[in-house]
């Protein structure tokens, strides 16, 4: 006879979840974000074992039995990508071999992702690359939170579900008193997640920066398309890395007039020197990030406001195990 148990949901709603045939595991690189979930779905993260040989390769045993039953992977592959990467495939490997009915990789944060097409010559696609070697790994579907381009839903050849962080950054910035707001595209490759950013921020006007990449990691931003003028202005990406980017819209936004600037972005990912940029007195009232990628209080800053995806997850999650629709989620 199956046990069930009942969680209780944001929305006050019940989860009734099979807990005899779901199961949830932790790799190392965000186990807090799977405590979360686990906490929301009214479970208990499973043991794992994940140490490191004396040579540096990787072993990972699961301990306990998972034979027919849904397991969940959660793992951001952020730094150490490599590493995160290959622990996620090994846990793969040990759930398939353990005879687990379906392995599904839940991965907030999708490293390689910006690697999505050629730019030049003799390039990899490394983001492709990476979906081809999960999915030989023998995962069963994915899993991700806001990927850095559509396409890379299509590069897995298993089901992939992408759900998106912005509810979660909307929820929190409606509670603000924020003024005339306009929300703003740090590039014009960011457009369409800036545009459907306004839209659920009652309705927002929209502007473009203009902006020229000289290098990797390295923007210069020329101009704004739009009006900032004294509005609060919401600068919003998917993720910050070096803070180049985001750090450059902001002066050019206080230079045309923009009252406040808010940064936003799903992906705290915070490569050096991104803790200076950011905290630089005057530029950002608040940085709104949440926790796909574990931030440590070195590289925390006043402004930082870290927002937790774990009961957005945690429902995604409850969807697949009970094979009813995640894109509903967002409507």
């Amino acid at each position: 006879m199956n046990s069930f148990l009942t969680a209780v949901r944001t929305d006050g709603s019940n989860i009734n979840l099979d807990t005899q045939r779901l199961r949830l595991f932790s790799g190392t690189s965000n186990p807090s974000l799977a405590k979360e979930i686990a906490s929301y779905l009214g479970v208990t993260d499973g043991p794992l074992v994940c140490k490191r040989f004396a040579d540096g390769e990787l072993y990972v045993q699961i301990q306990q039995s998972i034979r027919g039953c849904d397991v969940f992977l959660i793992q951001p592959t952020c730094a150490p990508v490599n590493d995160s990467l290959m622990e996620l495939m090994i846990m793969v490997d040990a759930c398939k071999r353990a005879s687990a009915r379906q392995v599904t990789a839940v991965i907030p944060y999708y490293g390689y992702a910006r690697a999505d097409r050629k730019t030049a010559g003799r390039e990899s696609i490394t983001a492709k690359l990476t979906a081809n070697l999960l999915v030989q790994s023998g995962v069963d579907r994915v899993l991700a939170m806001d990927l850095h381009s559509a396409q890379i839903q299509g590069y897995f050849d298993i089901p992939c579900d992408h759900i998106y962080g912005s509810p979660v950054l909307v929820d929190y910035l409606s509670d603000q008193e924020l003024g005339e707001v306009v929300v703003v595209s740090p590039d014009v490759g960011g457009v369409a997640r800036a545009r459907a950013f306004a839209k659920q921020m009652k309705d927002s006007p929209l502007a473009i920066i203009d902006k020229r990449r000289a290098a990797h990691n390295v923007a210069e931003s020329l101009t704004v398309i739009g009006d900032v003028t004294n509005k609060t202005a919401i600068l919003i990406d998917d993720m910050i890395d070096t803070g180049g980017t985001i750090c450059a819209g902001a002066k050019l936004l206080r230079r045309q007039g923009a009252k406040r600037v808010i940064a936003c972005a799903s992906h705290a990912v915070f490569s050096p020197p991104a803790f200076k940029q950011l905290s630089e007195e005057n530029l950002f009232e608040q940085v709104v990030v949440t926790n796909s990628i574990p931030i440590p209080a070195e590289r925390s800053f006043p402004q930082l406001k870290v927002l937790s995806v774990a009961n957005m997850l945690g429902e995604a999650i409850w969807r697949i195990h009970e094979e009813s629709s995640v894109s509903s989620m967002f409507r």
